[in-house]
């Protein structure tokens, strides 16, 4: 028992080397669980975070017997720049993710993926022959708020830099409070990975700064997604940050009733209170939504109701099944 759970706690830090413009660049990533695990685990972050926002999650996914990796996605974290910032495009992403599922030579995986990770998801379990069995979408769907987009682009285009990680923290603090409530501790260790010498003096983000160059022109309409949602057919858990300026609920609601997962019930989502864009999945409910669609038993795994917080309203999932 003892080594297992030194295997769940304890991530091996590797990478692999991906073909795109310009050539070969590293990506990083971390894994947790044991690599025979007939259960594998892609965590995919948001556009200016690193893999090492899974850490809590990914602790409780491997002590359940899966194997679970968390990459960098390029530009970010522990992985290397890409060499323009016109390379930081959809088909790099894909690309980059489709070589690290090469890496870990498996055939399917469940796909966790919070914002940009989840746009991710959904191009590759909208493709042909997707080794995506169950997608997790943390607070992203199939039509993504402008405004929201602004928001976000507006952070990333300014060059931050704190005097310390102590600074940096408490600017996270402020910028991500939709995360939800997150003790001391979950604040401090996303701040650990999200801060990096900068040659200037003191500390910055750990991104590339040219990933904002994709933010550059103002977003004035609402990107759709329709054309990859109404692909997708594999089991669906939506999660939707109850205060998100990202995801509306009137998206989820034509979520759960159109496509062909949602018409074959396959389908769920759970509004998650005190949270906007994104929930930061470091909530004990908030991983027992996950750890229970996931590895639950039944065609289709519904989360069962349950109070997210002393007051708070319900997190009873929908479902397409059920409407």
């Amino acid at each position: 028992m003892a080594n297992r759970q030194a295997i769940a706690t304890q991530p091996r830090l590797r990478d692999v080397q991906v073909l795109g413009h310009g050539g070969f660049r590293r990506l990083a990533y971390a894994e947790w669980g044991s690599e025979n695990a007939t259960r594998t685990v892609l965590c995919v972050h948001g556009v200016s975070r690193t893999g090492r926002d899974f850490d809590v999650l990914a602790t409780a996914l491997a002590a359940e017997g899966a194997r679970v990796i968390a990459p960098d996605l390029p530009g970010r974290g522990r992985s290397e720049w890409l060499a323009s910032p016109s390379h930081y495009t959809d088909r790099a992403y894909t690309g980059a993710m489709s070589t690290l599922l090469a890496r870990l030579d498996v055939d399917q995986v469940d796909w966790i993926g919070t914002s940009l990770g989840g746009h991710i998801g959904m191009l590759m379990a909208s493709d042909y022959a997707t080794p995506i069995r169950r997608l997790v979408l943390n607070d992203f769907g199939a039509r993504v708020s402008a405004s929201a987009l602004r928001r976000i682009g507006a952070d990333l285009s300014k060059r931050w830099r704190f005097a310390s990680v102590d600074e940096l923290e408490a600017h996270l603090r402020e910028i991500h409070e939709p995360f939800g409530q997150l003790s001391d501790a979950q604040w401090q260790q996303l701040a650990h990975h999200s801060a990096v010498p900068d040659p200037a003096g003191g500390v910055r983000f750990h991104f590339d700064p040219g990933i904002a160059r994709r933010f550059a022109i103002p977003i004035y309409l609402d990107i759709v997604l329709w054309q990859l949602w109404d692909k997708i057919d594999c089991q669906v858990l939506i999660l939707r940050g109850e205060d998100s300026d990202l995801l509306t609920e009137s998206t989820t609601r034509e979520m759960l009733s159109r496509g062909p997962a949602a018409k074959a019930g396959k389908v769920v989502m759970a509004r998650i209170p005190d949270c906007g864009h994104a929930p930061a999945l470091m909530d004990d409910q908030q991983i027992a939504l996950i750890k229970e669609f996931l590895f639950g038993s039944g065609p289709v795994e519904r989360p069962k109701a349950r109070r997210m917080a002393a007051g708070a309203p319900s997190s009873t999932p929908s479902s397409a099944s059920t409407r």
